[in-house]
């Protein structure tokens, strides 16, 4: 009896381990692959999982998470023969499980050298200036090589981005002078431009007060000539009263024309630039007799317009 229970204890036991063999529960993010007698039969998905004991056994465990990868410094040599160094990372993310485990040995090995390789190839085809200002070209093209050939093994690159490129010291130095170089270049253009854009419009301020200075110059003789006319109009029709008036016999008028004259004579005098004494007689009551008949004469001519009006 007691022989019994023993056995039918060791059933129990045995068959709650082969209960326990036979149940897997697969984390988030991971998936198992199953072998049966060494040969892939299928693929556990996260959740718990049912196997057959003993004949099945868990193969590769694989993360299915986007995973980074940080690639090593390297030295890589330029198409224009400049020595830098160089280092990155690597995204990416196992999307069949069963290829990422039996396509490829040592996966996360096997993704860096290909990585490492082809920043070689792709870099060593371009000069300095062009590594130096075109690393989204350089990751792109990285990134369509190193996809493509990765993708038997059930693996997606997402991303490869270029961290550091690290030219030597003494190309450094020499960077440094060219780009010093090439500012004082562009500074000394810009205030040569400058100069030049000053000096035109300097010119052409020269050029528009001539203009005006000239138009003002044109007006004034213009009002001159007018001033001018004018007054020849004015001597002319004073002159034709006084011939009238004088015809007339008018004494008066013959008065204004003495004395018109005899102011005029006297203004020129004054203002001759001769700096010399001049001693004349000045018979002052001929003048005011003279002033006294323009008077006269322009009180009878506006008597006579009155007296046309009326």
């Amino acid at each position: 009896m007691f022989g019994f229970q023993e056995f039918v204890l060791l059933i129990l036991v045995l068959a709650v381990v082969v209960v326990a063999m036979g149940v897997k529960s697969v984390p988030q993010g991971m998936e198992y692959t199953v072998e049966r007698f060494g040969r892939y039969t299928r693929t556990l998905r996260p959740g718990l999982n049912l196997i057959t004991p003993i004949v099945d056994r868990i193969g590769a465990r694989l993360n299915m998470m986007e995973r980074v990868m940080d690639v090593p410094s390297q030295e890589v040599i330029t198409r224009d023969n400049a020595m830098v160094t160089v280092d990155g990372v690597v995204f990416f993310q196992v999307l069949d499980a069963a290829k990422a485990a039996y396509e490829v040995s040592q996966l996360e090995l096997s993704i860096l050298n290909l990585t490492m390789t082809n920043i070689r190839t792709v870099m060593g085809s371009m000069d300095l200036d062009e590594l130096l200002s075109q690393r989204d070209k350089i990751n792109a093209q990285l990134l369509h090589v190193v996809d493509d050939a990765t993708t038997p093994w059930g693996v997606k690159v997402t991303r490869i981005e270029i961290k550091d490129i690290t030219p030597p010291r003494d190309l450094v130095d020499s960077m440094a002078r060219q780009m010093k170089a090439e500012r004082e270049k562009r500074a000394n253009i810009l205030e040569a431009e400058g100069f030049r854009q000053s000096e035109i419009l300097k010119a052409e301020g020269e050029k528009q007060g001539a203009i005006l200075e000239a138009e003002g110059r044109r007006q004034a003789a213009f009002l001159e000539a007018e001033a001018r006319e004018r007054l020849a109009e004015a001597e002319a029709k004073a002159t034709h009263m006084v011939s009238k008036a004088i015809a007339e016999g008018d004494i008066n008028a013959i008065n204004y024309f003495v004395a018109t004259k005899y102011v005029e004579a006297l203004q020129s005098i004054a203002m001759s630039p001769n700096e010399k004494l001049v001693l004349m007689p000045l018979e002052a009551a001929s003048v005011i007799g003279a002033l006294g008949g323009i008077t006269e004469l322009a009180k009878e001519a506006l008597s006579q317009q009155q007296g046309r009006k009326a």
